[in-house]
């Protein structure tokens, strides 16, 4: 590779952004999130630094993400962050425009993609790729995608739950939910709100989901102590909560993920069914994690239910994939524009 060809992926999500460069692998993983002081408009840290700012700031700064549901919310902040981990991922002595690679949820239109591109090109690209989430999800999971073989994939992040069936490096049926992991996390902050009248914030409830949070009811609980303010007396309080109240909390979220799911395997073909009821589906995205996942996945379809190694790299990794074999893959990723 001639340093004139610098190629990045990068796999642009609501909750985190990842970063890889061919040769080096994923240089980077960061939170999605920008803070800004409301006074000058100026930004006042990008990822991970403004992450630790989230909940934690004085008025004059917000913390916030650029990114709702896997699509730009909004833009100038978008390409102040793109600029920042493509040259966090290049070092600062690279006067070559890359090759960027992005990826963006299956269910995107037109003009949310033409954002992404004219995003990432006054970033610092020399060419943007835009590549849907799923095909880069199942590069990135090993499923060979130019098979006539139907594989399917659900990639569950923080914005989106992407669900494809991928054939011949092509997408044949696919739908987008804007129902994930961010949704779960509202959905535990509410139900504590009701249950102990125990304000939290974002941070508190994606730790419970992570400590505890599970698809299915456990038989062995697990509990955590949560710290939040008492919405009667407005002091700080503690509660205990488990596995099993969680689950319930987050029903309906996952209705709507499982009910893609089905979705999408109405409209596949017969003989793709066929394929996917022998090969399973395979679950990517830092979501499908959560406990008893796959088994839920199983009992509500009733096709058996994987998750993938890695499952947060998957997208990433699927860019790298796809970067460093650009000629195979041109076919079913690239539409430049």
């Amino acid at each position: 590779m001639s340093i004139f060809s610098r190629k990045i992926g990068i796999d642009l999500g609501t909750a985190n952004t990842l970063v890889y460069v061919p040769g080096k692998g994923i240089v980077l993983a960061e939170p999605s999130v920008v803070a800004i002081s409301e006074q000058d408009n100026k930004i006042l840290a990008i990822g991970r630094d403004a992450k630790e700012m989230i909940g934690r700031t004085p008025e004059s700064i917000v913390a916030y993400r650029p990114l709702k549901d896997g699509v730009i919310a909004d833009y100038r902040v978008t390409e102040a962050m793109l600029r920042y981990f493509i040259r966090k991922a290049l070092g600062p002595l690279s006067f070559f425009k890359p090759d960027v690679m992005v990826s963006v949820p299956a269910g995107i239109t037109s003009t949310e993609r033409r954002a992404v591109v004219e995003a990432t090109i006054r970033a610092g690209a020399k060419n943007a790729f835009i590549v849907k989430e799923p095909i880069l999800a199942a590069i990135g999971a090993g499923i060979p995608i130019y098979e006539s073989r139907g594989h399917m994939i659900v990639d569950i992040g923080g914005g989106t739950t992407d669900v494809a069936v991928i054939s011949l490096g092509g997408i044949v049926a696919a739908t987008s939910v804007k129902c994930a992991g961010n949704k779960i996390d509202v959905a535990i902050a509410d139900y504590i709100k009701k249950t102990f009248n125990l304000a939290i914030g974002d941070k508190t409830a994606e730790m419970v989901k992570v400590k505890i949070g599970a698809a299915i009811p456990l038989d062995e609980e697990l509990t955590v102590t949560i710290k939040g303010r008492d919405y009667v007396q407005g002091l700080p309080r503690t509660a205990n909560i488990s596995t099993n109240e969680i689950v319930r909390a987050i029903e309906p979220e996952l209705k709507l993920m499982i009910k893609a799911i089905k979705d999408v395997l109405q409209e596949t073909p017969p003989e793709l069914a066929a394929d996917i009821i022998d090969s399973g589906i395979t679950m990517t995205g830092g979501t499908s994690q959560l406990r008893g996942f796959p088994d839920l996945v199983y009992r509500k379809t009733g096709v058996k239910a994987q998750m993938a190694d890695e499952p947060l790299l998957c997208v990433v990794k699927g860019t790298g994939i796809a970067l460093e074999h650009l000629d195979t893959y041109k076919k079913s990723i690239i539409s430049k524009r």
